[in-house]
């Protein structure tokens, strides 16, 4: 069964947290995905959670917080009844140059990994555009990342491995058995969008979406993860893409 979620960072300009979780359960979203900045109060997040009855299958924590907090990290994905924890992000400063440091931070992702699969828990790295780039001493980021460890699964962001100039569903092959979800995102026309920092509402960009959400499922997603970097409106991009999500689960 796919379960259709939305990344909470999508309505981070839209507050109140009440009202979007409200909208997304009435449009029909069974999950969302939290991030870093919802873990203030995290009984009160939970809490809020199960009055639209919504779960939370996955949900984005830094790297940092992993190696520097991991009994906390433990405790919020538990209160929130996470499945997968999601590293969804390398600031600039902290990436590494090269094949053999890449090959050195996919090992500390190893060891989270293992750790949290200690605590019975998945593990997840999320995409963005940079780590799909060739490296001095060859190879990509992307790669050197999930070939680490077993462990290690891939939040598969499609619409940043485009704006990494590669194939998405060539990738999602490469790494079939390995997706633990997908960030359903879509890229808006050349010189469209400009506004909204040139992403779609999901279904009305340039990904084939329908034939990805079936590639997707077949490479071992089965959490769907809508989201968008910087909609204008955040109940317009919900709205669209619930729709969008629907025809693809239907095969259409």
């Amino acid at each position: 069964m796919t379960t259709l979620s939305m990344q909470l960072y999508s309505a981070r300009n839209a507050p109140p947290l009440a009202d979007q979780l409200r909208d997304l359960a009435a449009l029909g979203y069974q999950d969302v995905e939290c991030f870093r900045g919802l873990y203030d109060d995290v009984p009160a997040l939970k809490a809020i959670l199960d009055e639209n009855g919504l779960t939370a299958r996955s949900g984005h924590f830094s790297v940092d917080l992993l190696e520097g907090e991991f009994d906390r990290t433990v405790e919020i994905a538990r209160t929130l009844g996470n499945e997968i924890v999601v590293l969804p992000y390398l600031l600039p400063d902290s990436r590494p140059s090269d094949a053999d440091g890449w090959k050195a931070f996919g090992a500390r992702v190893g060891a989270v990994a293992r750790r949290l699969k200690g605590e019975g828990l998945r593990t997840a790295w999320h995409n963005h555009d940079f780590e799909l780039r060739m490296v001095e001493g060859g190879g990509r980021p992307l790669d050197h990342i999930l070939d680490a460890d077993p462990a290690i699964e891939w939040e598969a962001d499609l619409a940043w491995v485009v704006r990494g100039g590669e194939d998405p569903a060539a990738w999602l092959r490469r790494y079939a058995g390995r997706v633990a979800a997908l960030h359903v995102k879509d890229i808006a026309p050349a010189g469209t969008k400009t506004d909204e920092d040139g992403w779609a509402d999901v279904g009305e960009g340039t990904l084939d979406w329908s034939a990805l959400w079936q590639d997707g499922k077949a490479a071992g997603a089965d959490l769907m993860v809508a989201e968008h970097d910087n909609p204008s409106d955040f109940g317009r991009f919900a709205r669209t893409t619930i729709r969008a999500f629907q025809r693809f689960e239907n095969g259409n």
